[in-house]
């Protein structure tokens, strides 16, 4: 495109005209300049367990405020909030809620165990900016960030942002390129992610295996004992498939496959967990 602006939040590098939406529906060129245009449009609001995000090793018996916007840097056909991942500034029922206020909420739920704030539900570094500044808030006033993110995010806004991150959990959803080409995604990237962000904060991965595309006993093999290489302590949860959105063609994982995919796992990483069996 001719007099474009590259975003250069992920490695997708769109190049957007004035008034173009990127490839994740959330950023735009305005006045030439790349910004995210869900900013503080909040779809959902909760009080959730910190095991739900999950995180097993990060302020067990805690709640957390969690805060999800729209859209999604990736395409995957299993997605669990398609509704809200795969939305549009004008398809989403959303409300605009300041950093300020939202800030000023998770410090008014401590009384009822919450710890800060978690970015989850969408892809939240797809509204880097409001996520920043957000996180920036909520460490002046004591407060925990989480962020549930798929990782595919480049190394420069990354290593911006950690110093205000407490913890994550980063979704590793294969071992393989053809995978990650399928949801339009690169391994390598959520790689260098997990690596770069567990050197700076708490980081929990989780993998949901999705039948016939990463159960590969060997595929777990090779993707625990990486994960492994870089922290044996690192927490591994592999979760269950559920049909969803574009890929109905198929049943639940079985609570079977996800025993002995995690017993394998197993051989390389301490801290293990088998969700949604």
């Amino acid at each position: 495109m001719s007099g474009g602006v590259r975003c250069g939040i992920c490695p997708h590098g769109c190049v957007l005209e004035e008034g173009r939406a990127g490839f994740c529906r959330a950023r735009r060129n305005r006045d030439g300049v790349i910004r995210d245009d869900n900013y503080g449009l909040v779809t959902s609001l909760a009080l959730d367990p910190i095991e739900k995000k999950p995180l097993r090793r990060f302020f067990p018996g805690s709640k957390i405020l969690s805060v999800g916007s729209y859209g999604c840097n990736l395409r995957c056909a299993f997605c669990q909030n398609y509704e809200i991942s795969m939305a549009s500034g004008g398809q989403a029922d959303a409300a605009y809620v300041s950093p300020e206020a939202l800030v000023r909420k998770a410090a008014e739920l401590r009384p009822a165990g919450n710890i800060g704030l978690a970015f989850t539900y969408n892809e939240p570094l797809v509204g880097y900016e409001y996520v920043y500044d957000c996180a920036k808030l909520s460490k002046e006033r004591g407060l925990k960030t989480v962020l549930v993110t798929n990782g595919y995010v480049n190394g420069e806004p990354l290593r911006a942002l950690l110093p205000l991150i407490d913890a994550m959990n980063i979704d590793l959803k294969a071992f393989t390129e053809d995978f990650y080409r399928k949801i339009a995604g690169d391994l390598e990237t959520v790689k260098r992610t997990i690596e770069q962000s567990a050197k700076a904060c708490h980081v929990e991965v989780t993998t949901l295996i999705v039948p016939d595309e990463n159960d590969a006993p060997e595929e777990m093999r090779g993707l625990s004992r990486w994960l492994s290489s870089l922290d044996r302590r690192i927490p591994l949860h592999v979760t269950r498939f559920f049909p969803r959105y574009r890929m109905t063609d198929r049943g639940a994982t079985s609570v079977e496959t996800i025993c002995a995919l995690s017993e394998i796992a197993r051989e390389s990483l301490i801290h293990v967990y088998e969700g949604n069996c």
